[in-house]
């Protein structure tokens, strides 16, 4: 099986937002050899992105193929073979046989409803793809002894959910009127450079979350019209989840956007 470079447009069928991580496409240790199964797991931390895709010590990286923000953005970290499940109990589910996903959850907090359904339909899309049943979805605790994760999932309702998603059949979710506000909103990442990033300074300005020292050169007007998330605006975004008991990553998703309209 050569590269997988169809995982990004494979995660995109799952509606929730996709970052490529910069080299995805050519980081793995070696090409993917076959897909016979899925494994779950969790990171065990936060804000690890960076030791899924290089690794820690005694175990270089990639670690999985895919990283689960808290948000339900995932991110697509390698299209090779991962060092995500050895030994395993299950031939299907080896490195050489499985992709993996590593969840962001430090392994004691509540899972956020918006992560739980973007593994599950991201799981789905998986399994569509690559012609597997949702039966060949086992968590990491199920494939090696001793592993907890995917921690406190029910590992048969989970494939049930994802067996109901690839039949068309699963219930959809129903949204309060703060999550269908803000469930269309963009991404907002540091460095991004689009109108909606307008959005976010007016937001802050109205919150009162900005010093006049921010648009001293600038001038109001021009500050507040600029499309550019640079360091500056990061790190207005960074006080402001803060101060409002959010992981302060600087990226504006669905965890953020409601304290910036004042919905939640």
């Amino acid at each position: 099986m050569p590269w997988l470079t169809q995982l990004a447009d494979v995660a995109r069928r799952t509606g929730y937002p996709v970052t490529e991580v910069p080299g995805w496409k050519t980081r793995g240790h070696g090409s993917q050899p076959a897909v016979r199964g899925i494994v779950a797991h969790h990171t065990a931390g936060r804000d690890d992105l960076h030791v899924v895709r290089d690794g820690r010590p005694g175990l270089d990286g990639p670690l999985s193929q895919f990283w689960l923000k808290h948000d339900g953005t995932i991110y697509v970290v390698a299209a090779g073979k991962c060092w995500h499940n050895a030994p395993s109990t299950s031939a299907n589910h080896t490195n050489s046989n499985a992709l993996g996903i590593e969840a962001e959850n430090n392994g004691r907090e509540p899972w956020p409803a918006v992560q739980l359904d973007a593994y599950k339909r991201l799981c789905a899309e998986l399994c569509r793809e690559f012609g597997l049943p949702a039966t060949r979805v086992k968590g990491h605790k199920e494939v090696q002894p001793g592993k907890p994760d995917p921690h406190s999932l029910d590992m048969n309702t989970f494939r049930s959910a994802v067996a109901a998603l690839m039949a068309g059949t699963a219930p959809k979710p129903t949204l309060s009127w703060m999550e269908q506000l803000v469930k269309d909103l963009p991404l907002i990442s540091p460095g991004d450079n689009n109108y909606d990033v307008k959005t976010v300074r007016g937001c802050l300005f109205a919150r009162g979350r900005v010093p006049a020292s921010a648009y001293a050169e600038t001038g109001l007007q021009g500050w507040l019209e600029s499309t550019h998330a640079d360091p500056d605006l990061v790190a207005l975004v960074h006080v402001f989840q803060r101060a409002e008991g959010l992981d302060d990553d600087g990226y504006v998703g669905q965890l953020t956007w409601p304290h910036l309209l004042r919905v939640a």
